[in-house]
């Protein structure tokens, strides 16, 4: 089993790839093809994806049963003692809490009951 995923792709390289295979909703592409035919999909995804993104994963002989490949995409896969894994970069910490406090009454239901049930 081979599935695809496009993010921000073109229309044409969706185009391309029901030929070969199902597109069961909007950039999500299933099927079965030989290992040669995917890797010639692969690579025109890698291609023809200009700036969108790419997610390719299909069934094989390891552990999981199964591996992946990413193009332009934020996660990258990464093995671990036999074991492929998503590495996620960093998150930017948050902004700290506002150094001033609102003033009061801001709100409507501080107005409310300041002000009674109006």
């Amino acid at each position: 089993m081979t599935v695809i995923v496009l993010t921000n792709c073109p229309v044409g390289l969706r185009g391309f790839l029901t030929r070969w295979l199902l597109e069961i909703s909007a950039g999500v592409f299933i099927g079965n093809p030989s290992a040669r035919v995917r890797d010639v999909l692969w690579n025109e995804v890698q291609q023809y994806a200009g700036q969108g993104r790419a997610l390719l994963a299909h069934t094989t002989d390891n552990e999981q049963g199964f591996t992946f490949r990413t193009h332009d995409h934020a996660w990258h896969p990464v093995d671990h003692e036999g074991v492929t894994l998503i590495h996620r970069p960093k998150t930017k910490p948050l902004d700290p809490a506002p150094t001033t406090t609102p003033r009061r009454g801001w709100s409507n239901a501080s107005k409310r009951r300041r002000f009674g049930n109006r």
